[in-house]
């Protein structure tokens, strides 16, 4: 667990948001959403992970948004990362490298103006993009049958609630179950990445008949089982944490979300208005997650470790830890939340900077045995 300036004032009140039971012995890696930013950002996070031994440990990976194309990338070629003796040998090959391409591409803008000009929506568009430059005709069936169970989270618009995919179902407990869907992998995180209100919804056209027998679910029925609506996972749960916390007793948390600043003259007109809400309501979700998890850890009722973009890596007080100057960190967690064009120079310092808050988090509150790093993965730091 990392207490640091920010997460202590997120753990200065309880919250009871999710009922707790039992957890199981395991690990959870929860990935948060925040655009490329989070995306990238990730990267180097999986990279530490995996060198100090923990990637193949891992018995969930929970995402939303922008960590739902690095989480989608990894399950998609988790099959071919070649693990040996615990260290998944392809891991760049094969997920950074491509993520990166992709990072150096926008796609927001021209799928809205596509949206808007040609026929399709949005969200289609997106998918589109998704589909072309990451996972081509690959469905939720192409996630490994071993290893973690990857949880891909959106929001149903029409129910309020979490609406999970994942290879054996995808879900919303007032809805009902579709087990082993085949939903292309593009629509599933084009799902969890439509961010209101100009990538959002995604709309899921089905068979009511894919269902499982009602189960007491209050919404089981038309147009929920027919139509169904769906926005940024952020929205409901932007650290991706529900769907890890009510089953694993180990839980790390890598929140690339943006954070809310004061705002003296706040704009009147009703879009800027509208997106200025949409941010007070997306940094108190994060609050309250944040307390959750961090009373948890206090309590001792969950182990683990949390770390962000806006993180002070002196405050995790590991030893030998990279050189990461706050004021040069700062500037990666400010970068806008958007799925547009990373150059390379901030793309290698924002997946530095993930490796080493991430190595920081994991040998202070996790396993201080686990031996320092010997340098960053790109040599011009952050």
């Amino acid at each position: 667990m990392s207490i640091d300036e920010e997460t202590l004032e997120a753990a200065r009140s309880p919250v009871n948001n999710i009922a707790s039971s039992k957890p199981l012995q395991g690990i959870a890696l929860c990935l948060s959403g925040g655009g490329y930013r989070a995306m990238v950002f990730h990267l180097g996070v999986l990279w530490r992970l995996n060198e100090l031994g923990f990637l193949a440990r891992l018995d969930r990976i929970s995402s939303v948004s922008g960590g739902s194309i690095t989480a989608a990338m990894l399950g998609l070629k988790w099959h071919r990362l070649d693990f040996a003796d615990g260290i998944a040998k392809q891991l760049i090959v094969e997920v950074i490298d491509p993520i990166r391409a992709f990072a150096r591409k926008t796609i927001d803008i021209g799928s809205v103006a596509k949206g808007i000009l040609l026929p399709g929506s949005v969200s289609e568009k997106v998918a589109t993009a998704y589909r072309k430059h990451l996972f081509g005709d690959a469905t939720l069936q192409d996630f490994p049958d071993s290893g973690p169970h990857f949880v891909i989270n959106a929001t149903n618009v029409q129910t309020g609630v979490l609406w999970r995919f994942s290879k054996p179902y995808m879900r919303d407990y007032l809805v009902g179950e579709v087990k082993h869907p085949t939903l292309p992998l593009a629509t599933a995180v084009a799902a969890s990445s439509a961010f209101p209100p100009f990538l959002s919804p995604v709309r899921l056209k089905l068979d009511p008949n894919v269902f499982t027998p009602p189960d007491d679910e209050p919404y089981h029925e038309p147009p929920y089982t027919t139509d169904v609506h769906l926005s940024d996972g952020g929205v409901y749960d932007n650290l991706g944490l529900e769907t890890a916390w009510k089953r694993y007793g180990t839980i790390l948390v890598s929140d690339a979300g943006g954070a809310m600043k004061p705002s003296p003259n706040p704009w009147i007109n009703w879009v800027m208005h509208l997106k200025r809400i949409l941010d007070i309501v997306d940094n108190q979700v994060r609050a309250l997650r944040k307390r959750q998890l961090l009373a948890g850890f206090i309590s001792g009722e969950r182990q683990g470790a949390f770390w962000s973009t806006r993180s002070n890596i002196s405050d995790y007080a590991a030893p030998d830890t990279l050189p990461c100057p706050q004021a040069r960190t700062s500037e990666l967690a400010a970068i806008s939340t958007r799925l547009a064009k990373m150059p390379d120079e901030t793309q290698e310092r924002l997946i530095n900077w993930g490796y080493a808050i991430c190595d920081a988090a994991i040998r202070r509150w996790v396993a201080p045995e686990l031996p320092a790093p010997k340098g960053f993965p790109y040599p011009r730091g952050v």
